[in-house]
């Protein structure tokens, strides 16, 4: 067995835990892709484009608080590996009160929530009224779908992908069931979709908090607290989960992410919004670009996940050089999918783009443009890899000024120039340079996570 000090069978560990979660993030694009079928074979095509329009709102919506997840997994890593194991569940109870405080909020507001982000969405009023129907539908998950962000982060920070692959499985056979019997058996168009989303994360929720019980009843039980009633253990939790310090990091923590993940959001919706000012043609093949990007993502997402839960069980162990093996492991397996996928892309353009659309002027598009693929995904690559790195230290200040810089700095006097002088080329360069900006600045940062 492969062995670094102080952790035993890292390699094999580290491996496996990226491929669980690469297999687990797989599944939602191709739930999504059922649905999309679901609806697509509607008579009406407004359902569709009308759950689409939704979904932006959504993805909004549900980014801001990815915190929720991202925040978890670090600081429940670092616990695991002081071996605090009462500060591992503080931490599930005090981010899942969060959860369902922000759920219970959206539900409030959803009313202004939903005026506010379809007067900004444009659509035909037949499209709008399909949005619509699904929005009513779907934001009665809010709770449960914020409350599984926690779970996930819980879970990959104990290193239990396994659990995470299930609860993965669970939400979506649930809402491809759920649909089918919705959209297809019972006609509810749009909205029966919104309900068979949002149900499913009720399943998931629902096997999600059954795993947890066992998980912090067998860890008391191996732990030798036997002996201390559950009422006893819950209030010297309960007082724990009020503690003003940890509050305080929470928060900021947690305001960091939301300023990290705004940035990159509003980045490539910049992005998309230059590319349908150059035309429908020029947006059409950005988009299939931007899947690419996109699926190549859930691969390297794997690795990232995988990285943040060992660079967080490292630093609660104390364990610096260990994080330099670490890095060079996940930077070569993220580097190696990054660059795979764009050089599969480039050498073979044509077929590959032609399972996704029939449109020959859109594909004869793309193929001067798909040479972007290769900077964009190398140094986009690192820079996801890093976010897991720095988001298992809990280094929130370091991934907020990174993806500010990028933005502002790497991506913003590229894409002027790009509308400016109407060029696809210059745009696509803007999106290298924010790529390259953000895997720049968080490298510059490693030395300081590396000094003991």
């Amino acid at each position: 067995m492969t062995k670094i000090e102080g952790f035993p069978g890292f390699y094999q560990s580290f491996s496996r835990l990226a491929a669980v979660n690469i297999v687990s993030n797989l599944m939602v694009p191709l739930a999504g892709l059922v649905d999309v079928a679901f609806l697509g074979h509607l008579s009406e095509i407004r359902h569709l484009a009308g759950v689409a329009i939704a979904t932006v709102l959504f993805n909004y919506i549900y980014w801001t608080f990815g915190f929720l997840r991202m925040g978890t997994t670090g600081t429940v890593a670092q616990a695991v590996g002081r071996g605090d194991r009462d500060a591992v569940v503080i931490t599930g109870l005090r981010n899942g009160l969060l959860a369902v405080a922000l759920g219970l909020a959206i539900l409030v507001l959803q009313y202004p929530l939903r005026e506010l982000g379809f007067r900004l969405l444009s659509a035909t009023p037949e499209v709008k009224a399909a949005g619509l129907a699904y929005y009513n539908a779907m934001v009665w998950g809010a709770v449960p779908t914020l409350t599984n962000f926690v779970l996930i982060g819980w879970f990959l920070g104990q290193s239990k992908g396994g659990q995470v692959l299930l609860l993965s499985a669970i939400a979506n056979a649930a809402n491809i069931g759920l649909n089918y019997i919705f959209i297809v058996r019972w006609g509810w168009e749009s909205a029966g979709a919104g309900w068979g989303t949002a149900l499913s994360q009720y399943a998931m929720l629902a096997v999600g908090l059954i795993l947890l019980y066992r998980d912090v009843r067998w860890s008391k039980q191996q732990g030798g607290q036997e002996r201390l009633e559950w009422r006893q253990q819950w209030r010297q939790w309960r007082t724990a989960l009020w503690n003003r310090a940890a509050l305080i990091a929470t928060f900021s923590l947690s305001s960091d992410i939301v300023i990290r993940t705004f940035a990159l959001v509003t980045t490539f919706a910049l992005f998309t919004n230059l590319s349908s000012a150059l035309g429908t043609t020029v947006l059409a093949a950005n988009t299939l670009l931007l899947q690419v990007i996109t699926f190549s993502a859930y691969f390297i997402d794997g690795v990232a996940f995988a990285t943040e839960s060992f660079s967080g069980l490292f630093r609660g162990r104390g364990l610096t050089r260990e994080l330099v093996v670490l890095l060079k492991l996940a930077g070569a397996a993220s580097l190696a999918f990054g660059v795979s996928f764009a050089v599969l892309i480039i050498a073979v353009p044509t077929p590959l783009f032609s399972i996704l659309t029939s449109h020959t002027d859109v594909i004869q598009h793309v193929r001067p443009l798909v040479g972007w693929l290769l900077p964009v995904l190398g140094f986009g690559s690192i820079a996801y890899m890093l976010d897991g790195y720095f988001l298992g230290l809990t280094e929130g200040k370091i991934l907020r000024t990174s993806s500010l810089l990028a933005s502002l700095v790497g991506f913003a006097p590229m894409a002027i120039a790009s509308y400016i002088w109407q060029s696809e080329q210059l745009l696509w360069l803007a999106l290298t340079c924010f790529m390259a900006a953000r895997a720049i600045t968080l490298s510059s940062q490693i030395p300081k996570t590396l000094r003991t």
